[in-house]
């Protein structure tokens, strides 16, 4: 998963002010001249804030993806391939725009009467894929299935300060909160806020997801589903808002990098996102298209499952960090598309933060320069020498692969016997939902995507019981911050108390930062139009897609 724009307010108890986001310009300026710059052997690349708007419409346009969704449940949302498509069928209360700003979505206004109320008021003639309308009392039942346990939704967290969401008009819809929560608003430009049609999510029952329709309100509506091969959209001409531009689009699941590669250069799929950083060249070089690149909120990171093992010992972790060789995984794994780092959190998402905050947050961090010698030193201390590591890999890219392989190689500098266990492509994203997929791993490659333009959408991650806080760590001060910086509406208070827990999750090596990673797209010669942007998550992307000539 390589799972997961925050509003600006006058007062605290001020209205909420859609059309400014803590990322805007300056963000996208420091985009344009590519990513900063953190290590060293590493190949600048430019970024795009857009590729060229469409000069037409199409009939049908296809786009590769690394692996087939497991459900399209909004509730399940939480992986590329889910959201890549599902953002185009379902939308949320908010939009997350291509500029990565907040803008208003199924609710035309949102406001904040109070600290812990926030309302929502809804377009009205929306139309559900089966033709009815929608009702506040379809919001109602939408938010209501992610906090319903027998779902076990991926996004249950974001409503762990909720207490009442209840209609409190026709196309009005209130949320009391148990305390304010900064991230709350936010998430609802997130699959956390979608709104699916009651009648249409009841009648599916367990089957919803998998086939049928979605009875969502989208630009494009679930057609054909060929499973284990493609899933098509058709366009919905019933939508309220901009038409798409293409009256099709089809999703080849393409699991192998070379074949993904292949299609796009012989024109059997138009694009896609998530390049396979090996076929950067030559895609780049062969004249079929263009490869761009955008902000992408993202991080590699080595997610630590377990704490069981060897890296329960804090020493161990800092040994297998000092002893990896960063620079090489960018140059290799990522194609030189990217920058080391020791932070677990982009710069990109700290935009919007006092520049005292942000140089507070990036300092004292995870050393990135190697110390092999140290490193054998801390496993000798921690009595770990000859232990065993257990690191997933997977063939569904060199970033996953080439990473495992550089942690392997580098446990054995050091003393440790590291031990890869490889992953099809289709069960990588089981790494997040099922406990019983990660049993006997110790640590598995994490491209960590933001959902929300804020820090702490990442740094959440280590409080007791998150739902990627897979090694179970637990600490009650990292947890009061937390609550203390979800409770911060201000982003100046907010920052200053995120950087201290980036500092915290830091000297404790919850996860073993590597590198930033941008977004990748690659579009062949006759489409144009897709966001560069890690936006494509939640955005209706596809639907601005068209003829690039």
């Amino acid at each position: 998963m390589t799972p997961t724009a925050p509003a600006r307010r006058a007062t605290v108890r001020g209205r909420f002010v859609l059309a400014t986001a803590l990322l805007s310009t300056a963000a996208l300026v420091a985009a344009c001249s590519g990513p900063p710059r953190g290590g060293s052997g590493q190949a600048a690349v430019q970024l795009s804030a857009d590729t060229p708007p469409a000069k037409g419409e199409l009939d049908s346009f296809t786009w590769a993806t690394y692996a087939e969704p497991p459900t399209l449940d909004y509730v399940q949302a939480f992986d590329y391939p889910q959201n890549t498509v599902l953002a185009n069928v379902c939308e949320s209360l908010m939009r997350w725009t291509p500029q990565l700003t907040l803008a208003p979505g199924l609710a035309e206004k949102a406001s904040n009467p109070d600290p812990t109320t926030w309302v929502y008021d809804l377009r009205s003639g929306v139309h559900f894929h089966d033709g009815s309308v929608m009702t506040a009392d379809d919001v109602v039942y939408s938010l209501g299935r992610q906090t319903n346990p027998d779902n076990a939704a991926a996004w249950a967290q974001v409503f762990q300060n909720v207490d009442a969401v209840t209609r409190t008009g026709p196309l009005q819809v209130t949320v009391k909160l148990k305390q304010p929560d900064s991230q709350f608003p936010q998430y609802m430009a997130t699959a956390a806020g979608v709104v699916a049609a009651k009648a249409g999510v009841e009648a599916a029952g367990k089957d919803y997801g998998t086939g049928g329709s979605l009875d969502c309100t989208g630009p494009y509506q679930l057609g054909t589903w060929a499973k284990g091969q493609s899933i098509e959209l058709r366009r919905f001409d019933g939508y309220w808002g901009t038409k798409a531009k293409s009256k099709k689009v089809v999703f080849s699941f393409l699991t192998d990098p070379s074949a993904r590669t292949n299609a796009m250069l012989t024109g059997d799929v138009d694009g896609g996102y998530l390049i396979p950083t090996e076929s950067y060249d030559r895609l780049r070089g062969s004249g079929a298209g263009t490869l761009y690149f955008g902000e992408g909120l993202s991080t590699v990171n080595l997610n630590v499952t377990s704490m069981r093992g060897p890296l329960g010992d804090l020493r161990v972790r800092q040994a297998l960090s000092l002893a990896l060789d960063r620079s090489g995984f960018v140059r290799t794994g990522l194609a030189g598309a990217g920058t080391v780092t020791g932070s677990l959190t982009t710069r990109a998402a700290w935009a919007g933060a006092p520049e005292s905050v942000r140089k507070s947050a990036f300092e004292h961090l995870t050393p990135t320069a190697q110390d092999v010698d140290r490193a054998k030193a801390l496993v000798k201390e921690a009595g770990a020498e000859g232990k065993t590591i257990t690191v997933a890999t997977s063939t569904i890219g060199q970033d996953v692969s080439l990473l495992a392989t550089a942690v392997q190689a580098a446990g054995a500098r050091i003393g440790l016997d590291v031990r890869l266990r490889t992953i099809a492509p289709n069960a990588f994203t089981s790494l997040f939902t099922d406990p019983k997929a990660r049993e006997g791993l110790d640590l598995f490659p994490e491209t960590y995507y933001d959902s929300v333009t804020d820090p702490l959408d990442l740094l959440t991650n280590f409080k007791t019981g998150a739902y990627q806080n897979f090694a179970g760590y637990s600490d009650q001060r990292y947890d009061d911050l937390v609550d203390r910086a979800t409770a911060e509406y201000d982003p100046a208070e907010r920052g200053a108390i995120e950087a201290e827990l980036q500092r915290t999750a830091s000297e404790q090596l919850l996860w073993i930062p590597v590198a930033e990673w941008p977004t990748a797209v690659f579009l062949n010669k006759r489409i144009t139009g897709a966001p560069t942007t890690i936006a494509y998550m939640y955005y209706p992307w596809a639907a601005d897609v068209g003829a690039a000539r």
